[in-house]
C-alpha cells in the first residue's frame, strides 16, 4: 500500500470567538488586520509547500480545515483557499473528502451554502453538549438551539456527511445527563459522531478551577458508566464504532483521520500545524505573528523537525493503528517497515493477549473490548 497515493490537507485556523476554558490548542481571538495577515501568510506557505519535489510525488485525498474555529472565516476565505489547494497540490481521481469544523453561533445558512457549493462535502460541528448548564461550564458561546439548529441547516444547504463533536465527564455531569445528550444528538441523525472524553490540560483555566476546588470531574465510575451510555445508545443506531472515540454510518468513516490513524503522509498549514511527508515531521511555529514573520521574511514555518528512525516509526504506527477498531495488520507492517509485531514486542506482546487486552485474529493486532477503555495504558507499553 502506497500512503503517498492518499495523503491530507490539514488548515489550521487559528482564531476563536472567545477561548475556551478547556482548550490547549494553538488559537487567538483575532485583533484587527491579523486574520487578513493570517490568510497571505497561509497562501504562501502553501505555494512554497507545493513547489518542494517531495510533496509534488504525493497524491491528496482530504482536505481538513480545522481550529480554532475556521467557520469565523469567511465562507469566500475558506473558498479560495480550497481553490489554492486544487491549483496547487494533485488529487486522486475521485471526489475528495473536505472537511471543515464549524461551531454553533460562527455560520449562517447563507454561509453553509457557500461552503457547500464551493466544495465543501462534510462538516464536523463543535456541540459538545446539549445541556446549556454545561455549555455555560465549557465556556460555549452557543447554546443547544442553536446547535440545532446549525444541524438543520446544514442539511438544508446539501450537506450529506454530518459529524458532531461531543464531550462527556464534564464537571457535574452525571450519566443520566450524559444520556439525553446523546439521545439529543442521535435523534438528530447525524452520519458521524465523535465522543471524547474531558481531559483537563495543564496551564488552562479549566485545570485552574479543578485544582482550587471550583470545580469538580465524575468519579472513574461515573465515566466508566457513560462510557456504557455510548456503547449501548450506539449499537442501536445506524452508527458503529471504528476507532477509539468514532462513530460512523458505512462509508462515512472521517477518511481524513483515518490516514493520521495508519501513519500516513499529511501536510499541515498554519500556526503549531503539524506536516509529515519524506520520512520528516515538522510543526510549524504555534504563535500567529511568529509564523506570519516567518513567511513575511521567506523563511519556512516549521520551528521544528523530527526524522523518526524505522524502529520508532514501526512502534508509532504500531500505536496509532490500535486506535482503530479494525487494528493494524501485521503482514502490512512487516511490508512497510521490515518488522514483525510478535517478534519485536516478544514477551511484552504476549502478556497483553493473556491479560485479554489485545487480540491477534486474522492476521490483524487489536484491542479487545477489554482492552479499549485502557487504550492510553496498552499504548504507553508499546511506544
Amino acid at each position: 500500500m502506497d500512503l503517498r497515493r492518499r495523503a491530507g490537507i490539514y488548515l489550521h485556523v487559528p482564531f476563536c470567538r472567545r477561548k475556551c476554558p478547556y482548550c490547549s490548542f494553538a488559537s487567538v481571538v483575532p485583533r484587527p488586520g491579523q486574520v487578513g495577515r493570517y490568510l497571505r501568510a497561509l497562501h504562501a506557505q502553501l505555494r512554497a509547500l507545493a513547489a518542494l519535489p517531495q510533496v509534488r510525488e504525493l497524491t491528496f485525498a482530504t482536505v481538513f480545515f480545522g481550529g480554532g474555529t475556521p467557520s469565523l472565516l469567511d465562507p469566500a476565505d475558506l473558498a479560495g483557499l480550497l481553490a489554492d489547494c486544487r491549483s496547487h497540490f494533485a488529487f486522486a481521481a475521485d471526489e475528495p473528502e473536505v472537511s471543515v469544523e464549524v461551531n454553533p453561533g460562527t455560520i449562517d445558512a447563507a454561509g453553509l451554502e457557500r461552503l457547500r457549493r464551493a466544495g465543501c462535502n462534510r462538516l464536523s460541528i463543535g456541540v459538545q453538549s446539549f445541556d446549556d448548564p454545561a455549555l455555560a461550564v465549557l465556556g460555549r458561546i452557543h447554546s443547544a438551539g442553536q446547535a440545532r439548529a446549525t444541524v438543520r441547516a446544514a442539511r438544508t444547504a446539501g450537506f450529506e456527511n454530518l459529524s458532531l463533536d461531543l464531550m462527556y465527564g464534564l464537571p457535574g455531569q452525571g450519566a443520566a445527563g450524559w444520556r439525553a445528550t446523546l439521545e439529543q444528538a442521535l435523534a438528530l441523525g447525524p452520519d458521524h459522531l465523535s465522543l471524547y472524553e474531558l481531559t483537563p490540560e495543564t496551564g488552562t483555566p479549566l485545570a485552574a478551577d479543578l485544582d482550587a476546588g471550583r470545580l469538580c470531574l465524575p468519579s472513574e465510575e461515573e465515566v466508566l458508566a457513560m462510557m456504557a451510555v455510548n456503547e449501548a445508545l450506539v449499537a442501536a443506531s445506524p452508527l458503529s464504532r471504528y476507532e477509539i472515540s468514532n462513530y460512523a454510518a458505512a462509508g462515512r468513516e472521517c477518511r481524513h483521520n483515518l490516514n493520521y490513524w495508519n501513519n500516513g503522509c499529511y501536510l499541515g498549514l498554519g500556526p503549531g500545524a503539524t506536516a509529515f511527508y519524506g520520512g520528516v515531521r515538522r510543526t510549524a511555529a504555534a504563535d500567529p505573528d511568529e509564523y506570519c514573520r516567518r513567511l513575511e521574511e521567506g523563511r519556512s514555518a516549521w520551528q521544528v523537525e523530527e526524522r523518526l528512525d524505522r524502529e520508532a516509526a514501526f512502534r508509532e504506527t504500531v500505536v496509532l493503528g490500535l486506535r482503530l477498531t479494525a487494528g493494524v495488520d501485521e503482514a502490512a507492517l512487516r511490508e512497510r517497515f521490515g518488522l514483525d509485531p510478535a517478534a519485536y514486542y516478544g514477551p511484552l506482546l504476549e502478556h497483553l493477549v493473556a491479560q485479554g487486552l489485545l487480540a491477534r485474529e486474522d492476521g490483524r493486532l487489536r484491542l479487545t473490548p477489554a482492552g479499549l477503555p485502557l487504550a492510553n495504558r496498552v499504548m504507553a507499553e508499546l511506544v
